[in-house]
């Protein structure tokens, strides 16, 4: 390795270089110098030498703790003491700062602490060498601070779990009363900063989380007190909401803690004055906050045993929730739901409670209405107040639980009702909200209720025409569609208000109407069959004016309605509706002239509307309705002609596929006439444009019918089979594969399909071995599907029958296929290795290891002799930073074993072994270097 110079050059160029490639080759030097033996003494050097500039002091401390981590089986046994002390002594020389060399060192020692029990007690060392000087007690307490963080939770570090629980017993647990001795001496002792006691709040909210130091100890020490006297301290504020919100969480185990929560309750019980006091200082309120909803989350139980006692709790967090900052008032929200989630148990309820969630109601309600129009959100702001309005509906849901759906209900439209009766003194926001409030809470309504929905139905005429109060109230609409099912006589004038709400100005309020349409539909579909012709009239008038999401969602709740009919009349209704889309396919592939961009896009939408239909319909089961009996053939014919002169268009092609394979649903085994003339034209059309949708199809079919005998069938499929893999090859000799992702899932997908239904033309045809290339660049691409599609068709391949050794019972052309799978593993199998190793230590999804496990049993069981000079070659190209040396040699170590005993399975334990080995390696890059050095 390099001397301290080129160390100090790689870091100068990692953090100040702007172009990738020369930050990923310096990354890689500084990775490769953090591995190496020699990086021990020269970080040394650098953290001592009073010359050497601030970045590469910080990489030197950081390079001790990842060392400390992954590599102190790089130190002699005998020279383990001399780097604790050289870690001791630069923590010494660095008491001063910077604060992020003390946070490295710190960890380095905690690393080092855990693996090294010789080090009797590492606590009190540090406690011996930094606690009697005020100058270093600040870099002691932040070791304190560390050590329990960094025990628990660096699992990098390499030992048992009985080593483990061992040495963090002596670490932390028998330290644990050292350590609140030692924090309670210091947060008042004489001449103590602000920053000292900050400090001692942070370390003892470690020690608390780690369950360390327990509260009944904390409360026999002035720390407990001084938690909340430190309330009064701007500079501690914060860190004495997390000790006391820490504190009451160690408490959850009520009567084990019953003597601490009578101490804890009264004083934070106190604070609810500070809530008036501190209004204008939301940072305050939120930690007082965060304080109250503890408390009131731990101790629910005994809200509920003791209610008089412990509901101040209940009212300051109630303050809290009607607090004006919406980045506050959220933090309430998790209590609310469990004490509901309590409340709607019980056969009774206080009354505290029940006004306590009827005020809350009304709070929420408040929080959720729109600024003034003189001060309206925009951008960002705007679509997080609306997302929060969400947010804020389930906890009016919590409110439903409590009070029951039917009463808070009538409570928010009693609030409308109010409103109106002003007359023209009303805003929209006041209408709003409580029509917001209907729609969230519309979740919990009960169908058969016969009090509160007819009114808010009935109140919906009544409303002002304003687009955002139209818009909530379609919207209600939408989520009570299940209640009017119930209650069908309200149709005729939900679907006017439907209908109404489509000819509107505002595209809000038009994709309302469509969505409430849809549901409308969806849930009262029995009852709109006779309303069938109306909705074909509105398509064709006023549906033509739609935008087309919109009108997407007109065809989706039509196909609803469709859905409901007898077979015989669905599929009337089905040809009604689709032959006017057929007629725009037809028209446009028999225009004389060339189609405009407008017609061309409106075909394309008539597409995807006929899609959406048939996915809601789906099928009409085996035997076809009448109506049905040429359809198929005839829409063939039509798409046919379509893509003979429009396949060209990505977007024409991609909805025209997804047509046809919604048509395969709906027409089964009918579709089976077609499916030779269906294979052949996207065999064409993929040669011709290289778009995936045709073999997505194509693979749909083969999947559906590929167990058929019609020779018609299984000359298309053999026809494209090789001209798909000849496409795919020529593809590839212009783009890499991380150029054409979908084409290559797509292809991946198809051939899953011919190992299992046309074996017969997969394995003899002379593309086979060319197929076998196309399928090996699969494994490079970083996508998890295609790699996982890869490595599926390649363990089918080489773990088929037709592998097996030849018996009298052995199908005649398993042999046949046995040669093909051979002779193209002989030509590939050192590319094909290398991509399958290069994968496993690379980019695989972590749950790949399982079938690389089982194609490589394939490959030492078959090609044994082979693969032990393929893989030192393979092994050689592999970067070190992804496997270290000695895992790439134990590797191979073990593949050879497993060949030269026959004992294949022990493959299994290489492979895994090699992977955990190259995890780790990885994780250590990634947790290596800082940019910002």
């Amino acid at each position: 390795m390099a001397n301290i110079q080129d160390l100090l050059s790689a870091l100068d160029v990692f953090s100040r270089a702007t172009d990738k490639a020369s930050i990923e080759r310096a990354n890689s030097w500084l990775q490769d110098f953090q591995h190496s033996p020699e990086a021990w003494s020269t970080c040394n050097v650098l953290l001592l030498s009073p010359d050497a500039p601030s970045p590469a002091k910080v990489f030197a401390a950081q390079t001790f703790r990842t060392k400390v981590t992954y590599d102190l089986n790089q130190v002699d046994p005998g020279n383990i003491l001399a780097l604790r002390d050289t870690l001791l002594t630069a923590l010494e020389t660095y008491k001063g700062g910077p604060r992020t060399i003390i946070v490295q060192l710190s960890l380095a020692v905690a690393g080092l602490a855990l693996q090294f029990p010789a080090w009797e007690n590492p606590v009190q060392t540090l406690i011996d060498s930094f606690g009697r000087n005020p100058a270093t007690v600040g870099t002691l307490l932040e070791f304190l601070t560390l050590l329990p963080e960094e025990v628990s939770g660096n699992t990098r570090i390499p030992i048992s779990d009985n080593e483990y629980r061992l040495r963090s017993t002596q670490l932390l647990t028998t330290n644990a009363q050292r350590v609140l001795e030692l924090l309670s001496m210091y947060i008042n002792a004489s001449g103590v900063t602000a920053a000292v006691q900050y400090q001692v709040f942070n370390c003892l909210y470690s020690w608390l989380a780690a369950g360390e130091i327990s509260v009944t100890d904390l409360a026999e020490t002035p720390l407990f007190a001084y938690a909340f006297e430190a309330l009064a301290s701007v500079e501690l504020f914060d860190a004495a909401v997390d000790v006391i919100c820490q504190m009451v969480h160690e408490t959850q185990e009520i009567d084990d803690n019953m003597a601490v929560i009578q101490l804890l309750v009264p004083r934070i019980v106190a604070l609810r004055s500070q809530i008036a006091k501190e209004h204008d200082d939301p940072d305050k309120i939120k930690g007082y906050t965060r304080i109250f909803s503890e408390a009131g989350e731990t101790y629910r139980f005994l809200l509920l045993q003791h209610t008089e006692t412990f509901f101040p709790i209940v009212e300051a967090i109630g303050e809290c929730s009607a607090y004006p900052d919406l980045d506050i008032v959220p933090i309430t929200f998790p209590f609310w739901m469990r004490l509901a989630q309590n409340l709607g148990k019980k056969s009774s309820v206080s009354p505290l409670f029940l006004d306590a969630y009827k005020t809350l109601m009304t709070v929420i309600i408040k929080h959720l209405h729109f600024p003034p129009d003189t001060s309206p959100l925009v951008g960002q702001e705007a679509d997080d107040f609306r997302s929060f309005r969400h947010v804020m509906g389930d906890t009016l849901k919590d409110c439903c639980f409590v009070l029951r759906t039917e009463s808070c209900l009538l409570a928010a439209y009693q609030l409308i009702t109010n409103a109106l009766s002003r007359g023209t003194d009303v805003s929209w926001q006041e209408i709003e909200a409580p029509l917001f409030a209907m729609r969230s809470m519309g979740a919990e309504v009960d169908p058969e209720d016969n009090s509160a929905v007819p009114k808010i139905i009935d109140l919906i005429p009544s409303l002002p025409n304003h687009p955002r109060v139209r818009y909530a109230a379609l919207l209600i609409i939408s989520r009570y569609t299940e209640w009017i099912n119930v209650h069908p006589d309200y149709i005729p004038f939900q679907l006017q208000y439907i209908s109404a709400g489509f000819e509107d100005n505002d595209t809000e309020v038009i994709a309302a109407a469509g969505q409430a349409l849809k549901y409308m539909c969806q849930d009262c579909k029995q009852h709109l069959t006779d309303f069938l012709p109306t909705l074909h009239t509105f398509l064709t008038t006023t549906g033509t004016k739609l935008v087309q999401d919109d009108r997407r969602q007109v065809y989706e709740a039509i196909a609803y309605v469709i859905s409901a009919m007898p077979m015989n009349r669905a599929a009337e209704s089905l040809k009604t509706f689709s032959l006017d889309i057929l007629a725009q396919v037809h028209a446009i592939s028999t225009k004389p002239t060339p189609p405009t961009k407008a017609e061309i896009e409106e075909v394309g939408n008539g597409l995807e509307n006929l899609e959406v239909m048939l996915h809601v319909i789906q099928g009409c089961g085996e035997d076809l309705p009448p109506a049905c009996n040429n359809t198929c053939q005839e829409a063939w014919i039509i798409f046919d002609n379509f893509l003979s002169n429009y396949g060209l268009s990505y977007d024409l092609a991609e909805r025209t596929t997804r047509v046809l394979r919604r048509g395969i649903d709906l027409f089964s085994k009918s579709a089976l006439s077609v499916a030779p003339s269906v294979v052949s034209r996207m065999s064409l059309a993929f040669e011709a444009t290289g778009y995936p949708s045709f073999l997505w199809i194509a693979g749909k079919i083969i999947g559906r019918y590929g167990n058929e005998k019609d020779p018609a069938l299984k000359a298309a499929i053999q026809e494209i089979f090789e001209r798909s893999t000849n496409k795919v090859a020529a593809l590839l000799h212009i783009k890499t594969p991380g150029e054409i992702p979908d084409v290559l899932e797509d292809y991946l997908q198809m051939l899953l399909q011919f190992v299992t239904l046309a074996p017969d033309i997969l394995f003899v045809s002379t593309s086979f071995a060319l197929a076998f290339r196309c399928a090996m660049t699969g494994l490079t691409v970083v996508h998890s599907d295609i790699i996982f599609a890869a490595l599926d068709l390649f363990r089918s391949i080489l773990t088929h029958d037709c592998m097996e050794p030849v018996t009298p019972a052995t199908p005649a052309k398993f042999p046949i296929y046995a040669a093909s799978v051979r002779d193209a593993m002989n030509k590939e199998g050192l590319q094909f290795v290398a991509c399958i190793l290069n994968g496993l230590v690379g980019d695989f999804p972590e749950d790949a290891a399982s079938i690389v496990v089982t194609i490589f049993r394939a490959l030492v069981y078959i090609w044994s002799n082979q693969l032990l000079t393929w893989l030192p070659p393979v092994l050689e190209q592999l970067p070190v930073t992804n496997v270290p040396i000695e895992a790439k040699t134990q590797f191979l170590r073990d593949v050879t074993t497993a060949v030269n005993t026959r004992q294949y399975d022990k493959v299994k334990h290489a492979i895994l072994a090699l992977d955990r080995a190259s995890r780790k390696a990885r994780d250590r890059r990634r947790n290596g270097l800082d940019k910002h050095l």
